[in-house]
């Protein structure tokens, strides 16, 4: 499938799905929630299987995670293989809806461990979720790592609000730091496109 010219596949290491299947099924805060997003963030760059970032899925309510994705961008081949958008298309794909707030699911929550870039803030508001929660969202990630993370609305607050999405900030925002600090020493790639 990999060398068919006319499909592509985005998916996740072999670490992450093994760290999936060895997860506990629900995770009550939001602290716990963000405690394994930064997890997975920071064995990504580790692995050498993307940048430090990752994106969870949950039923908002019941704390059920449905799926945790990673940065797939360098490995794939893609551009648009943000930790979000994996997170989201993977959750879609596991549940069998392009519209995570159809009538009859339970309230779907995102948590990433930072603001969306440009991209994926579009991606999350047409994805159905009801919930996001980010670990920050000030300059400290562009200033430690180097990553271009686009130019995003600056009333991106108002426009999830619009939408009825809820935003909760600031959950475990010095162990997300930690990881764009660990990141940054590391050496590892910034994949800017046109390396802006």
């Amino acid at each position: 499938m990999r060398n068919n010219p006319n499909a592509f596949i985005l998916d996740l290491p072999d670490w992450a799905v093994a760290a999936l299947n060895d997860l506990p099924t629900h995770f009550p805060s939001n602290e716990e929630r963000m405690a394994q997003v930064i997890r997975f963030a920071r064995l990504n760059f580790q692995q050498q299987t993307g940048g430090p970032f990752a994106a969870g899925i949950f039923e908002r309510d019941s704390g059920r995670l449905v799926v945790i994705g990673v940065n797939r961008v360098v490995p794939c081949h893609c551009s648009s293989a943000h930790a979000e958008i994996m997170a989201l298309s993977l959750a879609q794909h596991r549940l069998g809806t392009y519209d995570l707030g159809a009538a009859g699911l339970p309230t779907h929550q995102i948590v990433i461990n930072w603001r969306p870039c440009a991209m994926c803030f579009g991606a999350l508001l047409w994805s159905g979720v009801r919930s996001v929660v980010i670990a920050g969202a000030g300059p400290e990630l562009e200033a430690l790592t180097g990553f271009d993370e686009g130019p995003i609305h600056p009333e991106w607050r108002h426009e999830l609000e619009r939408r009825g999405i809820e935003l909760v900030e600031d959950v475990l925002h010095a162990e997300a730091i930690a990881v764009y600090q660990e990141f940054a020493a590391s050496g590892a790639l910034v994949y800017n496109a046109r390396l802006g």
